[in-house]
């Protein structure tokens, strides 16, 4: 490519082969640490934020100026929302959709557990106090919502509205997105804005099962529910339990785990053991997380 995708490449020829190296040392060790179900909630707390610090602060280094720190040259606002709205204005595909696509065909819903430049913030927002119970109605909210952005950028196109109002609404729709984090995710300790608020989400939870990976709870399940607070997307609650099943907005991020003392919460890939399908996931999640940390923005 004109621009070479990793982006130490653009800073210094025939380098890419060390960032490979270092990335999937980072990788491995990131596995090795979250393989211990008591570590996985610290370790993607740590290196989904570090994910994010590297994403926005290419951001800003290119807004500053610094044009290799920038994947096309072309600008767009960094809101996941608008992965499905953009296009659907545009009535184009774009790299991002792309690339989000990609990222359920090969790791089902990780794109909301570990991916998300703006997830991380969500999940950090609800780790600041003691874990609660969840949210009823979820689904009401997250339909809503995800019509809403639908719509929205169908009349937006079909009206041909000016682009200085398309604007201000495109970044109206990041903000409030950020002040769902800031008061309500941190009041419920749940992750509300990915959870009810984003479309991207709300995608994943509909297109997730093209990928064979999959939860599931065992028949040593007692029910005592102690692994509910500790879903961050709502998708254990007393029928999910009830039913051995989380519910669709689970993003297989494994923090629940650490909460069943019967281990009765298992990772499932066609005839594989449990253990070695929740090796396989972090493997193949860690490693996609790996990769976008070393490649250029926006």
């Amino acid at each position: 490519m004109k621009s070479p995708m990793i982006l130490i490449e653009r800073f210094f020829i025939n380098s890419g082969w060390l960032a490979i190296i270092l990335l999937s040392l980072y990788a491995a060790f990131l596995v090795y640490k979250m393989q211990d179900v008591t570590q996985t909630a610290k370790w993607r707390k740590r290196s989904w934020l570090a994910f994010s610090f590297v994403f926005f602060g290419q951001l800003a280094l290119g807004l500053l100026g610094f044009e290799n720190f920038l994947m096309t040259g072309k600008l767009h606002f960094p809101i996941p929302a608008l992965i499905i709205s953009g296009p659907i204005y545009r009535m184009q595909l774009s790299f991002m959709t792309i690339l989000f696509l990609s990222t359920v065909v090969i790791s089902g819903p990780a794109w909301c557990s570990q991916l998300c430049y703006f997830g991380s913030w969500d999940y950090w927002a609800s780790s600041r106090g003691k874990p609660k119970r969840f949210i009823k109605k979820i689904w009401n909210y997250k339909f809503t919502f995800l019509m809403i952005f639908v719509l929205a950028a169908l009349l937006l196109r079909f009206f041909m509205v000016n682009i200085s109002i398309v604007i201000a609404m495109s970044a109206f729709s990041g903000v409030f997105g950020i002040f769902i984090i800031l008061v309500f995710s941190t009041r419920k300790n749940k992750m509300v804005h990915c959870s009810t608020y984003c479309p991207v989400g709300s995608l994943v939870n509909i297109i997730k099962h093209v990928n064979p990976f999959r939860m599931y709870i065992d028949s040593n399940c007692i029910e005592c529910m102690k692994c509910v607070p500790y879903c961050k997307h709502n998708a254990l609650n007393p029928e999910t339990i009830r039913n051995r099943k989380p519910g669709l907005t689970c993003t297989y991020c494994g923090d629940c785990l650490q909460a069943c003392q019967f281990s009765s919460i298992k990772y499932k890939f066609f005839n594989l053991s449990p253990t070695v399908a929740r090796s396989l996931w972090l493997v193949t999640t860690i490693s996609l997380h790996a990769i976008f940390m070393g490649l250029a923005r926006i």
